[in-house]
């Protein structure tokens, strides 16, 4: 089948070389900022785990600076130009930004915008002390030239072996990866040796421009936590997975090591939940034998169940999700930490 899809692909793989073409030419506009900017993105289309990687940045940088977060709110019922406040909902600035105002929500201001450039002089217009505007997938977005331009590339995926869109997940050619200051391999394993991360360096190297530096993370999940406050069930160990993300597997093979998983719902990513999904979630649930069970499911897909449990019954429900958050192999932290700060001013109001 990826044969077959070959000729599209080149078809594509023109088209977005004429695009960006454009935009390095400047026959199309490009807005630059004064203050910084500073983009996560990818090649791939999905799943390379740029939400952990926006709230590391988040939590490095929110303590010296007066953040914005800036998303395109994929999969909201919404348009135009938001900044989340306590009436936001997953349906209304998308589940990765309502993921971010959950945690950080007194800390820094989450925007969503699809059109990346008007909302940026929005924020820096009408919220004066905002100091630097972090975007979340925004490689592609060429109309506007970040500051930082952090590329993420999947371990499982990497770019040197895929194809351009349809025949394979690259939403344009590697060769777009040039324009990345800082990349980061994702998704590692924990037991990647450096022998093993030079191999992989020395194959993408050459779609990156000289001296781009390339760092490897992991994921850690962290311990169940309830979806609910109010909540009076512990979490059991014999669980039904649930999920709507991009790439399930990894979720659920860590899940299958440290828990019981009698059965796993997967869901196309970004998925709206309904009444109806709801209840077949339930009456799966209801058959599982065992006395002691849960439903787990990722800290994506938890958000969007939040308007199900404004329901007082739901409280007997043992829901939990799973949250997690990146490292960096190789005690390469510090250096990361230090290019992307060298890209930061200091805030006037909390240097």
């Amino acid at each position: 089948m990826r044969f077959l899809l070959l000729p599209f692909s080149w078809l594509y793989g023109l088209v977005t070389d004429f695009r960006n073409y454009c935009y390095d030419n400047q026959f199309f506009s490009v807005s630059t900022f004064e203050k910084p900017v500073i983009n996560i993105g990818n090649l791939t289309v999905g799943g390379t785990g740029k939400s952990p990687h926006v709230e590391y940045l988040i939590r490095l940088l929110k303590k010296d600076f007066n953040i914005f977060t800036l998303s395109r709110g994929y999969g909201r019922k919404t348009k135009g130009f938001i900044v989340a406040d306590e009436n936001a909902t997953a349906e209304t600035i998308g589940d990765e930004p309502m993921q971010f105002y959950n945690k950080f929500k007194n800390e820094v201001k989450i925007a969503v915008g699809e059109k990346r450039a008007e909302a940026l002089n929005t924020i820096f217009s009408n919220f004066l002390a905002t100091d630097l505007v972090i975007l979340d997938d925004a490689f592609q977005h060429r109309a506007v030239k970040p500051s930082l331009n952090i590329l993420l590339m999947d371990f499982h995926r990497p770019i040197d072996k895929d194809f351009t869109f349809p025949a394979g997940r690259l939403r344009e050619r590697r060769r777009g990866a040039e324009r990345a200051d800082i990349l980061i391999v994702s998704k590692c394993p924990d037991d990647l040796s450096e022998t093993e991360q030079q191999q992989i360096a020395n194959k993408i190297t050459p779609y990156l421009s000289a001296e781009t530096p390339i760092f490897f993370t992991g994921i850690r999940y962290g311990e169940p936590q309830a979806m609910s406050q109010n909540s009076n069930k512990d979490f059991a160990e014999t669980i039904l997975l649930v999920s709507g993300i991009a790439r399930p597997e990894p979720f659920e093979t860590y899940c299958q090591q440290y828990f019981n998983v009698t059965q796993h719902l997967i869901y196309k990513d970004h998925h709206h939940f309904t009444e109806q999904d709801f209840r077949f979630i339930l009456d799966t649930f209801d058959k599982i034998p065992a006395t002691k069970k849960s439903i787990l499911m990722t800290e994506k897909d938890m958000v969007k169940f939040q308007i199900f449990l404004e329901n007082e019954k739901l409280k007997e429900i043992p829901m939990f999700y799973l949250p997690i958050e990146i490292y960096f192999l190789n005690e390469s932290e510090q250096l990361f930490n230090e290019l992307v700060l060298k890209n930061c001013k200091p805030s006037k109001s909390k240097a």
